[in-house]
């Protein structure tokens, strides 16, 4: 399937379902909605194991 969609032949599901999530999160999709596209009931699985930041936080510092 991934050769077919021209992203060769070394993802993983699992690799792919963690970059859907995190690129779903990136774009501002809400949390509830991404754990219910992926089957999650809750939001808490989605937030801790699958949504992974993309852009670096900023934070003000000392």
């Amino acid at each position: 399937m991934t050769k077919r969609a021209g992203l060769g032949t070394a993802w993983s599901a699992r690799e792919l379902r963690h970059s859907f999530v995190s690129i779903m999160s990136d774009q501002g999709v809400p949390i509830e909605t991404i754990a219910d596209l992926v089957g999650h009931a809750g939001t808490s699985v989605t937030e801790a194991v699958y949504r992974h930041q993309l852009r670096p936080v900023i934070t003000k510092g000392a």
